[in-house]
């Protein structure tokens, strides 16, 4: 990779949730993966000579070691999002990153060049972090843990900040609160188990039989094979928070019901993104906010709970506390197995075929 130049910026393009930068100066070229139509997995092309933009005042460059595949990854490059992915092909997919700080810009001040990271950028970024530099606001990124891999460091963070943005930040779970995790063997499921008995809550868990004992190694007191018939009956507590990361009619109807009232419900599955990719952003944008207002409204008149769709969002708090948990082996999310960064086509369709228990994992050369 060439010298690259901490310049002023010249221009600049500003999407939610991240700045997406372009400079006068020259640009430097890294290796990356690219989408540049949307499809299968085949449509992802690894190229050796992608331009990298000047990184800004207070953003971070990052020589990345290792990135996850997060299941965004995978609905993105099959067109979730299109209503605003679709006129900036090609894109960089990724969200996680572990890596060491390569350059800082002027306004950065608590990382240093040569530092080992870890971080997340928005689920709306438009350059992610399939790539061997990534692109990162400091406030996106904090020290990794010296006891953490590179690999294990980068399953952690997108999935941490989700459940994160969910329970703590949403429903403010408190000690001695009792909490639901539909869908507690996944990647967000098991950290927000983990940040769940960091509070002090008492955590039921549904999930699948491969992932019972990762969700009972997390502290979860209650652990339901989610191909139970008896669901219901075996969950007889009322919960203070449900965080439902399959967001199906069925699992929200679960969760809804086991509330106690004053109680939150949390799904992963908002609409906001479909609705505008069905409708246009703006007509999507203002039909899912109608629809939000509307459930909101109907369950806290028939069941006096409050409902949420939930998106994370970078929080410094968020990841200090992720950083030392995560030390303290305290925080954890399983790595299944690991693909090289050239390998990213291959690792989606282990990803799809859900061959794999647990993160899968792009090593950087």
């Amino acid at each position: 990779m060439r010298r690259h130049s901490l310049q002023t910026l010249k221009t600049a393009k500003y999407f939610p949730g991240y700045a997406w930068v372009s400079s006068v100066r020259s640009m430097s070229t890294c290796s990356a993966v690219l989408v540049t139509r949307f499809g299968g997995p085949e449509v992802l092309e690894y190229r050796s000579a992608v331009a990298l933009p000047d990184i800004g005042s207070n953003e971070v460059l990052v020589r990345a070691r290792a990135v996850s595949v997060n299941p965004l990854d995978l609905r993105m490059r099959a067109g979730y999002g299109k209503s605003l992915f679709k006129p900036l092909l090609p894109i960089v997919l990724g969200r996680d990153v572990s890596g060491e700080v390569s350059a800082v810009g002027s306004a950065v001040r608590h990382l240093q060049v040569g530092e080992e990271v870890f971080g997340a950028l928005h689920p709306t970024a438009i350059r992610g972090t399939y790539s061997d530099y990534a692109i990162l606001a400091e406030e996106q990124l904090i020290r990794k843990p010296a006891s953490l891999s590179h690999v294990d460091a980068a399953a952690i963070p997108f999935a941490a900040l989700t459940a994160w943005r969910a329970l703590r930040s949403a429903a403010r779970i408190q000690n001695g609160q009792k909490v639901l995790i539909i869908g507690g063997g996944g990647a967000v499921g098991l950290a927000a188990t983990y940040l769940a008995k960091a509070v002090g809550c008492h955590v039921s868990v549904t999930c699948g039989q491969r992932t019972m004992e990762w969700a009972k190694e997390a502290g979860a007191e209650q652990v339901i094979d989610y191909t139970s018939e008896d669901i219901k009956e075996q969950l007889k507590d009322r919960f203070d928070a449900v965080l439902d990361t399959i967001g199906m009619p069925e699992t929200e109807s679960l969760g809804i019901n086991v509330l106690r009232r004053g109680g939150h419900y949390l799904t992963l599955q908002g609409e906001v993104v479909s609705m505008a990719d069905k409708y246009g952003l703006i007509a999507g944008g203002a039909a899912a906010a109608a629809k939000l207002v509307q459930k909101q409204m109907q369950y806290k008149q028939s069941h006096g709970i409050q409902y949420w769709w939930s998106v994370m969002r970078t929080d410094a708090e968020a990841l200090e506390e992720i950083s030392r948990l995560s030390s303290e082996g305290k925080l954890t999310v399983p790595v299944g197995k690991t693909f090289t960064l050239a390998d990213a086509a291959e690792a989606h369709r282990e990803r799809e075929g859900k061959k794999t228990v647990g993160k899968v994992v792009l090593t950087v050369e």
